[in-house]
């Protein structure tokens, strides 16, 4: 359905040297048209639920229990600012291993380090260190001296920063892509009706129709005439 709302384009694809015919073009869907939801907005519960995906879980499945259509997968993958809904969803442990594995090897993948984190130092109100660092190995071989209220005192940094291994990190990062944002239903008509109006072209010398419009070599040559 999605497709189906996305504006024609026609565009030439010969070089500029071919003589100019109507077989010179070609129409297609116009995916250079983006769409982008305002980050901002998700900070506003009105609008939105947020939803933790499960393994298994599949966009137009969602779509179909929140909308009542799997055809509305297209909605989730808009008000949730998916690049490439492929990979939007987290993978299940046993892709999500079998991944690393191969990315890292099967060794390095648990047992080779990606990067170290520090840890919170707090003496009273004050914060002596930031948990949540990344830092290297030299942070993490060294000493770490901070004020204590009294002296300065100093730590191995291995007691103050903590090591993620490789396959830790990419744990981390599939997590990321557990919680995601369901349009609330009282929104959801007005939003399809929305992105059905913003699809339409308005009027440019490269207009056709509201579903059309013309570029390229040939629509540049009409445009200056």
């Amino acid at each position: 359905m999605y497709f189906s709302l996305i504006p024609d384009i026609k565009y030439d694809v010969k070089p500029i040297s071919y003589p100019f015919s109507e077989s010179d073009f070609i129409t297609a869907k116009n995916f250079f048209r983006r769409y982008q939801i305002d980050p901002d907005v998700f900070e506003y519960s009105t609008f939105y639920t947020k939803y933790s995906v499960q393994d298994n879980d599949r966009i137009e499945n969602i779509a179909a229990s929140y909308y009542g259509d799997s055809f509305y997968d297209w909605v989730i993958i808009l008000t949730n600012n998916f690049i490439n809904p492929l990979f939007a969803f987290p993978s299940d442990s046993e892709t999500l291993r079998k991944s690393t594995e191969l990315k890292y090897g099967f060794d390095n993948a648990y047992s080779g380090i990606h990067h170290y984190v520090t840890k919170e130092i707090k003496v009273g109100d004050l914060l002596a260190l930031e948990g949540g660092l990344i830092v290297d190995q030299n942070f993490y071989s060294s000493s770490y001296e901070y004020w204590n209220g009294s002296q300065v005192v100093s730590v191995p940094g291995n007691t103050v920063s903590s090591s993620v291994t490789n396959y830790d990190y990419e744990i981390e990062q599939n997590e990321k892509k557990r919680n995601i944002y369901i349009l609330k239903s009282n929104y959801f008509s007005r939003f399809v009706e929305e992105f059905k109006t913003k699809s339409l072209y308005q009027e440019s010398s490269s207009f056709i129709s509201k579903r059309l419009k013309q570029s390229g070599i040939w629509s540049t040559f009409l445009t200056k005439k």
